[in-house]
């Protein structure tokens, strides 16, 4: 029974002597882990920025496509004889022509 005594507290500091040892090295590696993950969050890698743009993009070619059916539709409407639609596909068309030079021509084929 003496020796369970003597030997308990000796176990009892080793295994509190690796959480010392644990909790030290996460006290030490803390800032280092805060400023990895600041520079994380305040940079964009390559793949993020070309997502981003790949999303622009799409948004200005969907909004050309709707500008597009609109002066269709207005246009067709103002042949028909309705003045105030010849009006409205005068400034749609002024619209696309703001919108068309900021979406990318796509590459004709080589074949």
């Amino acid at each position: 029974m003496r020796a369970l005594s003597v030997f308990a507290p000796a176990l009892a500091g080793l295994s509190l002597s690796g959480c010392v040892v644990g909790t030290v090295a996460d006290v030490v590696t803390a800032p280092v882990r805060v400023g990895s993950k600041a520079v994380d969050l305040a940079t964009t890698s390559q793949s993020e920025a070309d997502e981003k743009r790949g999303r622009e993009i799409r948004k200005r070619e969907e909004r050309l496509g709707k500008l597009e059916r609109r002066y269709a539709k207005e246009l067709r409407r103002c042949r028909e004889g309705d003045r105030p639609k010849c009006n409205d596909a005068r400034l749609t068309y002024a619209e696309i022509q703001e919108v068309l030079p900021t979406v990318p021509a796509e590459p004709e084929d080589a074949n």
